[in-house]
């Protein structure tokens, strides 16, 4: 009996130091997490107000379009579109590179991407343009033109800028810069043959319709 008393009494004994423990542990943990909390929220509205501070000095543009539309124009079209052309230009823009362009002057460079759309309008092609001869159809198709020439916004950018140190820049030199941009992309695809190109895409897309309409033997006419 006495040995089985000391055993239980052992036992108590060491569930009841095992408690202490646990409930000397958990009163550390708290008081340690008690003690980081203020160190957490200071941390926090430092990171808050580094945030504020990250938006003041790069503000997020707001773009607010007006909410009434304006439809000017509705016009049906018929454009066969043959041939695209994606087209890289540099424009360097400058104004005021004299004796005080230092001081004045104001210098960007412009890296254009742009595409240009070429092909016919088969609203110009009139019945008098196709006659049938012989089992042959000769056809005279309007002449190809370019229906757009334009920047690609999302390529193109301002590579380099830079102003002189008594001027704030031109406000009106990229948009000058993008004008030639333009024009310069126009012109680079029409040196290129691109009108020709789209010619020939035509005539080629074309056999093939007139073809499974049953006209086997075509044969365009120039002007």
């Amino acid at each position: 009996m006495k040995n089985t008393f000391n055993t239980i009494m052992s036992i108590l004994i060491l569930i009841v130091l095992a408690a202490g423990v646990y409930f000397i542990v958990q009163t550390v943990r708290e008081t340690a997490t008690a003690a980081q909390q203020p160190f957490e929220q200071v941390n926090q509205a430092n990171q808050a107000l580094q945030t504020q501070v990250a938006q003041l000095a790069n503000p997020t543009p707001t773009i607010i379009p007006d909410p009434v539309t304006y439809i000017t124009e509705i016009r049906a079209l018929a454009r066969l579109e043959t041939i695209q052309y994606s087209v890289e230009k540099v424009i360097t823009a400058e104004i005021g590179q004299g004796t005080f362009g230092f001081a004045f002057g104001d210098k960007l460079l412009f890296v254009a991407h742009g595409i240009v759309i070429a092909g016919i309008d088969m609203e110009k092609l009139q019945p008098s343009d196709l006659r049938f001869d012989g089992n042959v159809l000769y056809v005279r198709l309007p002449p190809t033109e370019i229906f757009i020439a334009t920047l690609d916004n999302e390529k193109s950018y301002v590579y380099d800028r830079e102003t002189g140190l008594l001027t704030q820049g031109n406000v009106d030199l990229e948009t000058l810069a993008r004008q030639t941009a333009e024009d310069e992309i126009r012109k680079a695809a029409l040196e290129d043959g691109i009108l020709l190109q789209a010619e020939r895409n035509a005539e080629a897309y074309l056999i093939k319709f007139f073809n499974a309409l049953g006209y086997s033997n075509v044969i365009f006419e120039g002007e």
